[in-house]
C-alpha cells in the first residue's frame, strides 16, 4: 500500500487548502442536515411578485429558499418528507425565533395542492408567506400575529400532481388529482369508522404528514382544495356512508361551524352561499359553509384525522369553481382570500389556555387531558404542559386529568369573543394502595389514537416509530392488566374514570339508589350512548341488601305473591327496565357454571320444567353463551362441591333446576320486550383477586358471542302508511307463540326468534292490522316494516273535514319530533341527555341583568333583548326572545310566553326561567331536539315584572310578604284591568310594561312561574262559578285564591292568550341550595311547555284568491275566540278529541270545521276559504238582487216620462229666442234702459223658460 499522507501534509500551502476543503464540507453538511437534501438550488434572491403565473416544482423551490435566506429572523424553511417521486414537501415556519421552540405560542397550519389538479390554494399561500414576511414589522397586525403565532405553510402537499396538472382545466380530468402511485391522498388517513388498507409505501405523502401532525401538536389548521368555493368542517364522513345528505356532527360541531363562518364571512364570494359552478349551478351553501358528510362522504380525509388524533381543529376550503384556472385570475384569488387567511389564523388564540404543572416540583406535565364538560372531544398537553382548547364564547367547567394525580375542575370558566381566557392547573400526585403506592407518570403512555390518555390498566400494541414504512395507526384492541375486586367507592371511581376517558362511547347514569343510598350505576356502551336508536365459596354475606332482602325474589311473580316490601333497588331496576326498549339481558351470579332461562317457576311452586312460550328462544340463547366458554358446555361445573350436579350443554330451565319466586329474569321477560337468562360464572361465589384474569378470559368470548345474539329474529318499523311516522306501543305478534312485544316510542321493534318461517302480525289502536311472513335465517336479522292505515279519523267513522295543508319534508320532521317527545320516555331522554353544568345562586338585578346581555352576546345569532318598561324605581323589566330569526315577525309559529317575579318575595321563578334560558341557548346547535324546537317556536323569557320587589326579598323567608309588592306598594296581580271603567287609579308602570306585552304579541300560550305553593291554576282569578278542583295538582286559579286585576285573567280577555301559573314550591324564599333541585324538578315540565304549545289546531285563513283574511275570529266550540294575526294565520290550544271552529270575518260567509286533536300529534294545519257573503241587509242576494232590478226598471220608466216632459218645453224655450232675434231693434231702447241690471237678469224676467218645474228641480237635485 502506498501512503500519500504524509507527502502531501508536508507542503504547508497543502495543509490550508485542505483545511479549507475539510471546513467547507462540515458546513455543507450541516445546513443538509437542517434542511433535509436539497435537489433543487438557486443562488438568486427573489424576485417581485406578480401574481400571473404558475411556480413549478423548480421554481416553488427557489422562491420559498430565497425568502428563507432574506428574512432569517422569522422564516424557516425545511421538508418534512418527500413525494413518491422524491420531490420535497417543503414548510416554511413564520414567527420570531423560528429555529427555537417557544412556550405559549400555538402552532397553526395550512395544507395546500392536496390534489393535484387544485392549484389556487398552491399559489395562495406563496402569496400569503410573501404577505406575513414582507409587512412584518410595518403591520402592527401582522407583527404580533407571526410575535404570538407558530405558524406553518405548505404551499404544496402533492408536489408530484401539481407537475402533471394543465392550466385551464377547470374539472380535473388530466389525471393530476392523484399522487403518482394513483392514490387520493384525502382518501387515505385512517378512518374513524372503516379500516385503512391503502399500502403505506404508496403514501409517503400521507405518511409524513401523519408524523407531522402527531409530533407538532397543532391547534388549528386549514385544509385548502378547489372544485368550488365553500369552508367544510367535520365530520367528512359517517359510519353508514350515505353519498350524501347525512350530517355527521362532531363533539365540536358548534366550533367547527364557528370556524368556517370566521373564513367563509370575510371572503365576498364565499359568504353569499352561491358560487354558481359551471358544473354545479344550483349547489347552495348556507352561510358559504357545510358539514363534509352532508355534502358528500369522504372516508379517510384528513380534516378528520387531525380531529380525532392529531389534538387540532381542521376545516376544508374550497377556494374556487374552476381547479386550475389561468394565471391572469391569480391575483384576483388573492385579493378574494386574503383577507379570509388572516382572519382565520387569528382564530387560534380563542378559548382557554395556559398550563398543567406538577404540584411539588412545579415540572410541566405532558399528555395530560383537557376535559370539557358536555364537549366529548378532549386534548392532551405539549411539551411544556401547554395546552390551547378552542372554544366558542360561553361558560365552561374544565377538568385538567392525569394518571397519578388528583384531577382538578374550575368551574364557570368564562370565554369571551376574541381573546383567550388563561387558566392554569396545578395537579397534586396520588399514592394508590391497590398499584402498591407506585405513581404512573403521564408522560409515559403518549396518546396515539384517543386525545385522551390511555388508562394504564390495559396495554396496547403502538407502531413502531423507528419503523419508517409502518401502517398508519389502528384502533388497537386493549386487555386489562389490572384485575381486583371493586368496593362501592373503587367501582364508582373506576366507572366515572372511564366514562371520562372514553366519553364518545361510554355514558355513566345512576337509575336510583340503594337502601344505604348507595348509586345503581349503570355503564352505557354505543357509538352514540346517550340516544335510543333504532374467596367465600358458599357463604352468603353480602347476598342481600340493606333491608336483608333477597332482591332476586323481590319482583313480582307471575305465579305467587310476596310479603316483602318493594325495595329501592328493585323499583329502580323495574323504572329503568320500562323506560329503555331493552331486547336483550343477562343477569350475572355466581355458585355454578351454567346459563338458566325463564321460567324460573311454575304454578305448583316445585323443581319442575317450566316452559315459556320462548322456550326454544331461550335455549338458543342460552347456548350461544355456554358454547363459547371453555368449561361451561362441558355441563359438569363443580364436581368437587356439587359431585351428581350435571346441566346438558351447560343451560338448565330455571325451574327445572330449583324453583324461585320473585325473580328478575321471568318479571323482564313478562313485563317488558327484553328476554332475559341468568348466567352463573363460576363455582366460587366470591374467588381471590388473583383468580379474576382467568374469569375473564373465560367468559370473554361468551360475553361478545352473547352480545351478538341480539341481531337474530327480526326487527322493523311499525309506521302510519298516510304520514310515515312511526307508531308507538303497536303489537307484534307471531303465530304459535303466546307471547308479544310492543313498538318503542319511534315505532321501531326488535323481535327474537330461531331459524324458520313465521306469520307476523302488526296491529295498533285505531289501525287495521297487517299480517305478513317472514323466514328468519341463523346468523343475522331479518327486516319485517309494517305499514299500518287508520281504521277511522274520529269516533264516528268520519275523515277530518276541511283543507289539509300538505306538510313539506321539514315540517313531517318536526311532527315527528313533537310526537316522539310525547311518547314514552321520548322527553325524558331529552332532559338526560342534555344535562349541563350548572352553579345556581340567587340573582339580583344588576346580575340578572348581566346574565341576560350575556346571552346575547353569546348567542346573538338566536336571541334579541328588549325592554319592555321601567318599574317605579326605574329599573328595566327585560323581555329575552328566544328563535331562529329574534326580533323578526314569524306568524305561523306558535308563540309562548314564560313570565316570572310578579311577586319579588318568590324569586324561584327567575332562577328557573334564568336557568332554562341559558340551557337552550348552549343545547342550541349541539341538540336536535332543542335546536328544532326553537327554530318553530317563539319563545319570550321576562324573568323578572317586579324588581323592585325583588330588591327587598330575603333569603330562606319561606312565608315573608316582604317584597311581595312594587315600590308602591301595589300587588301587580291586582293591578291587570281592561276596561277604564273597572280601574280607580292609573295602571302602575310594571303593570301597563306587561299589558302592552300581552296586547301586542299574538301568543298562543303563557306559563307564568310564582312560590307559595306546589300547584298549578288556570283561568280564571277571578270569581266565577265554581268548576272543583281537577286530580294532579292542577286546579282553577279562583279555587285557590280568587281575586280581581290578576294578569291570568287579563291574558285571557284581552290576549286571547290562555296563561296558567305554576306554583313550584312551598316556600316562597328557598335557601340556595335548593335551587338546584327546583331546577330538576322543573326542568322536564318547562321543555314539555315548548312541545305543548305546537298541538291543538292552527291553521290559515283567506279567500278564494288566496288573500289572507287578517282579524278573522275563530271561534272555537262555541265559546273561546282568537284573531287570526298577519298572514291570516291562527294556531289555538286544544283538548284531545272532535271540535267545533267557526270561523267569521266581516264581508265573507261564516265556515264551519271540524278538526280531530291528538294528545301527542303536532297540530295539523288547516286551510279555511272564504266566500263573499251572500246576504244584504240580512235578506237573501238573489232577493235583494231582483229588488234592486224592479226598482231600476221603475225609475228608468219614470226618467223617460219625465225626459219627455222636459223635451216638449225645451222646443217653446227655443221659440222664444228665435223671436228675440228677430225684433232685436225693437228692443234695442228697453235693454239700454235697464242697462243697470245684467242681460242674464233681463233675459230671466222677459223670457224665463215656463218649462222647469218644482219636479223637475226635485229630480235635479236627486241627480
Amino acid at each position: 500500500m502506498i501512503n500519500v499522507s504524509e507527502p502531501l501534509l508536508a507542503s504547508p500551502k497543502l495543509r490550508v487548502s485542505l483545511f479549507a476543503f475539510l471546513l467547507f464540507l462540515l458546513v455543507s453538511l450541516g445546513d443538509a442536515r437542517l434542511h433535509r437534501t436539497r435537489r433543487v438550488s438557486s443562488p438568486t434572491e427573489e424576485t417581485v411578485e406578480t401574481y400571473d403565473k404558475y411556480y413549478n416544482y423548480v421554481d416553488l423551490t427557489s422562491r420559498l429558499q430565497s425568502l428563507a435566506r432574506k428574512y432569517p429572523h422569522i422564516a424557516n424553511l425545511s421538508s418534512i418528507g418527500q413525494s413518491v417521486e422524491g420531490r420535497e414537501l417543503w414548510v416554511m415556519r413564520i414567527t420570531k425565533d423560528p429555529n427555537t421552540d417557544t412556550p405559549g405560542k400555538p402552532r397553526f397550519k395550512y395544507v395546500g395542492n392536496m390534489h393535484g389538479d387544485e392549484t389556487v390554494s398552491r399559489q395562495v399561500l406563496v402569496y400569503l408567506v410573501e404577505y406575513l414576511l414582507a409587512k412584518y414589522g410595518e403591520e402592527p397586525r401582522i407583527t404580533e400575529l407571526v410575535n404570538t403565532t407558530d405558524i406553518y405553510i405548505m404551499p404544496s402537499m402533492n408536489p408530484d400532481g401539481f407537475e402533471k396538472s394543465e392550466e385551464g382545466e377547470c374539472n380535473g380530468n388530466t389525471g393530476a388529482r392523484n399522487n403518482a402511485k394513483d392514490n387520493d391522498l384525502n382518501r387515505s388517513f385512517p378512518d374513524q369508522y372503516d379500516d385503512n388498507t391503502v399500502d403505506p409505501d404508496d403514501i409517503p405523502e400521507v405518511m409524513a404528514l401523519i408524523k407531522w401532525i402527531q409530533e407538532k401538536k397543532f391547534v388549528l389548521s386549514a385544509n385548502l382544495h378547489g372544485g368550488t368555493v365553500v369552508a367544510s368542517y367535520p365530520f367528512d364522513d359517517s359510519p353508514s356512508h350515505p353519498v350524501r345528505g347525512q350530517y355527521s356532527e362532531a363533539a365540536d360541531d358548534r366550533l367547527f361551524r364557528y370556524l368556517s363562518l370566521e373564513y367563509s364571512q370575510h371572503h365576498p364570494l364565499m359568504k353569499t352561499g352561491q358560487p354558481n359552478c359551471d358544473n354545479a349551478l344550483d349547489e347552495t351553501f348556507k352561510d358559504g359553509i357545510t358539514n363534509g358528510a352532508e355534502w358528500y362522504d369522504v372516508p379517510g380525509g384528513m380534516q378528520d384525522y387531525n380531529y380525532l388524533h392529531g389534538n387540532c381543529m381542521e376545516i376544508t376550503i374550497e377556494l374556487s369553481c374552476c381547479k386550475h384556472p389561468l394565471a391572469v385570475e391569480l391575483h384576483k384569488e388573492w385579493d378574494m382570500n386574503r383577507e379570509s387567511l388572516l382572519a382565520y389564523i387569528e382564530k387560534v388564540h380563542i378559548g382557554v389556555r395556559g398550563y398543567v404543572k406538577e404540584a411539588i416540583s412545579g415540572a410541566a406535565l405532558t399528555n395530560v387531558s383537557i376535559l370539557v364538560a358536555g364537549i366529548r372531544h378532549n386534548l392532551t398537553t405539549g411539551q411544556y404542559g401547554d395546552y390551547y382548547r378552542l372554544l366558542v364564547p360561553g361558560t365552561y367547567n374544565i377538568t385538567a386529568v392525569a394518571k397519578g394525580y388528583t384531577p382538578m375542575m374550575v368551574h364557570n370558566v368564562q370565554v369571551i369573543e376574541g381573546k383567550p381566557t388563561e387558566l392554569n392547573f396545578t395537579l397534586t400526585p396520588v399514592v394508590s394502595k391497590t398499584l402498591g403506592s407506585i405513581t404512573v407518570p403521564t408522560t409515559s403512555m403518549p396518546s396515539t389514537n384517543d386525545p385522551a390518555t390511555i388508562p394504564s390498566d390495559f396495554t396496547r400494541v403502538v407502531p413502531s416509530e423507528g419503523n419508517k414504512s409502518s401502517t398508519p395507526p389502528k384502533h388497537q384492541p386493549t386487555q386489562p392488566q389490572v384485575f381486583r375486586h371493586h368496593n362501592y367507592a373503587d367501582m364508582e371511581v373506576f366507572l366515572r374514570k372511564y366514562s371520562s376517558e372514553f366519553p364518545s362511547i361510554t355514558h355513566l347514569v345512576s337509575i336510583g339508589r340503594s337502601v344505604d343510598d348507595r348509586e345503581l350505576y349503570v355503564m352505557i356502551i354505543s357509538d352514540n350512548p346517550t340516544v335510543h336508536e333504532h374467596g367465600d365459596v358458599k357463604g352468603s354475606k353480602g347476598r342481600w341488601n340493606g333491608n336483608n332482602i333477597d332482591l332476586n325474589r323481590n319482583f313480582p311473580d307471575q305465579f305467587t305473591t310476596s310479603e316483602d316490601p318493594r325495595q329501592p333497588e328493585t323499583i329502580a331496576v323495574m323504572n329503568w327496565l320500562k323506560s329503555i326498549p331493552f331486547v336483550l339481558s343477562a343477569n350475572l351470579h355466581g355458585g355454578s357454571l351454567v346459563v338458566n332461562y325463564p321460567y324460573d317457576d311454575d304454578k305448583d311452586g316445585i323443581s319442575q320444567y317450566s316452559r315459556s312460550p320462548d322456550d326454544s328462544v331461550f335455549q338458543q340463547l342460552s347456548r350461544a353463551y355456554s358454547q363459547e366458554n371453555p368449561l361451561m358446555h362441558n355441563g359438569h361445573p363443580c364436581d368437587d362441591i356439587y359431585p351428581g350436579e350435571y346441566f346438558e350443554d351447560g343451560i338448565t330451565n330455571g325451574a327445572n333446576w330449583y324453583s324461585i319466586s320473585g325473580g328478575m329474569q321471568d318479571w323482564n321477560y313478562l313485563n317488558t320486550n327484553c328476554f332475559e337468562v341468568t348466567i352463573e360464572l363460576g363455582c366460587t361465589k366470591y374467588p381471590m383477586a388473583e383468580t379474576l384474569p382467568k374469569y375473564w378470559e373465560q367468559n370473554r368470548r361468551a360475553l361478545l358471542q352473547f352480545i351478538h345474539q341480539v341481531h337474530t329474529g327480526i326487527k322493523g318499523t311499525v309506521s302510519d302508511i298516510q304520514d310515515g311516522t312511526g307508531i308507538p306501543n303497536a303489537t307484534i305478534s307471531v303465530e304459535g307463540i303466546d307471547h308479544t312485544i310492543t313498538t318503542a316510542y319511534t315505532g321501531d321493534y326488535w323481535r327474537l326468534l330461531v331459524p324458520g318461517t313465521y306469520s307476523v302480525v302488526a296491529s295498533a289502536h285505531g289501525y287495521t292490522p297487517v299480517t305478513t311472513y317472514a323466514t328468519v335465517s341463523k346468523h343475522s336479522v331479518e327486516v319485517v316494516d309494517f305499514r299500518l292505515t287508520r281504521v277511522h279519523s274520529d269516533s264516528n267513522g268520519q275523515s277530518p273535514k276541511g283543507n289539509q295543508r300538505v306538510q313539506n319534508p321539514s315540517e313531517k320532521e318536526f311532527h315527528s319530533l313533537i310526537k316522539d317527545l310525547s311518547l314514552g320516555q321520548g322527553l325524558e331522554q331529552l332532559v338526560r341527555s342534555t344535562a349541563t353544568e350548572n352553579n345556581f345562586h340567587y340573582r339580583r338585578y344588576k346580575e340578572m341583568s348581566s346574565s341576560l346581555r350575556g346571552l346575547t352576546l353569546n348567542f346573538p345569532k338566536i336571541t334579541s333583548l328588549k325592554s319592555l318598561g321601567q318599574s317605579v324605581e326605574f329599573r328595566t323589566i327585560w323581555a329575552l326572545e328566544i328563535s331562529n330569526k329574534p326580533g323578526q315577525t314569524e306568524p305561523s309559529e306558535p308563540k309562548v310566553r314564560f313570565v316570572a317575579g310578579i311577586h319579588g318575595n318568590a324569586p324561584v321563578g327567575t332562577e328557573l326561567l334564568l336557568e332554562f334560558a341559558t340551557f337552550l341557548c348552549i343545547n342550541y346547535g349541539k341538540n336536535p331536539a332543542i335546536t328544532k324546537l326553537i327554530n318553530e317556536t317563539r319563545i319570550v323569557i321576562v324573568p323578572s315584572i317586579n324588581p323592585d320587589g325583588r330588591e327587598q326579598a330575603t333569603e330562606k323567608q319561606c312565608t315573608s310578604t316582604q317584597g311581595l309588592t312594587n315600590a308602591h306598594g301595589k300587588d301587580l296581580d291586582t293591578d291587570f284591568f281592561g276596561n277604564a271603567s273597572q280601574r280607580v287609579v292609573e295602571a302602575q308602570p310594571e303593570t301597563r310594561a306587561m299589558m302592552d306585552l300581552i296586547l301586542d304579541g299574538s301568543y298562543t300560550l303563557s306559563v307564568a312561574l310564582d312560590g307559595g305553593s306546589l300547584v298549578a291554576t288556570y283561568p280564571y282569578d277571578k270569581p266565577v262559578q265554581s268548576v272543583g278542583n281537577i286530580p294532579d295538582g292542577v286546579m282553577r286559579a279562583a279555587e285557590r285564591q280568587s281575586h280581581m286585576g290578576s294578569m291570568k285573567d287579563f291574558s285571557m280577555d284581552f290576549g286571547h292568550c290562555p296563561e296558567i301559573t305554576v306554583y313550584s314550591g312551598c316556600c316562597l324564599f328557598p335557601p340556595t341550595e335548593q335551587l338546584a333541585t327546583l331546577w330538576a324538578e322543573n326542568k322536564k315540565s318547562l321543555l314539555s311547555m315548548l312541545v305543548e304549545v305546537h298541538k291543538g289546531v292552527r291553521g290559515m285563513v283567506r279567500d278564494k284568491s288566496g288573500k289572507p283574511i287578517v282579524g278573522a275570529i275563530i271561534v272555537l266550540n262555541g265559546g273561546v275566540r282568537v284573531f287570526t294575526v298577519e298572514g291570516g294565520y291562527f294556531h289555538a290550544l286544544l283538548a284531545p278529541g272532535n271540535h267545533n271552529i267557526e270561523a267569521v270575518a266581516d264581508g265573507y260567509q261564516q265556515q264551519r270545521q271540524e278538526v280531530v286533536v291528538s294528545s301527542y300529534e303536532a297540530a295539523s294545519s288547516i286551510i279555511i276559504e272564504f266566500d263573499l257573503d251572500n246576504s244584504i241587509f240580512g235578506l237573501p242576494r238573489e232577493f235583494v238582487v231582483a229588488s234592486a232590478a224592479a226598482s231600476m226598471t221603475a225609475l228608468v220608466v219614470t226618467a223617460c216620462i219625465i225626459w219627455c216632459v222636459c223635451a216638449a218645453k225645451s222646443n217653446r224655450q227655443k221659440d222664444g229666442f228665435h223671436r228675440l232675434r228677430q225684433h232685436r231693434d225693437e228692443y234695442d231702447d228697453e235693454i239700454r234702459l235697464t242697462s243697470m241690471g245684467s242681460k242674464k237678469s233681463l233675459l230671466a224676467n222677459e223670457f224665463q223658460d215656463e218649462s222647469e218645474s218644482d219636479e223637475e228641480t226635485l229630480y235635479a237635485n236627486k241627480i
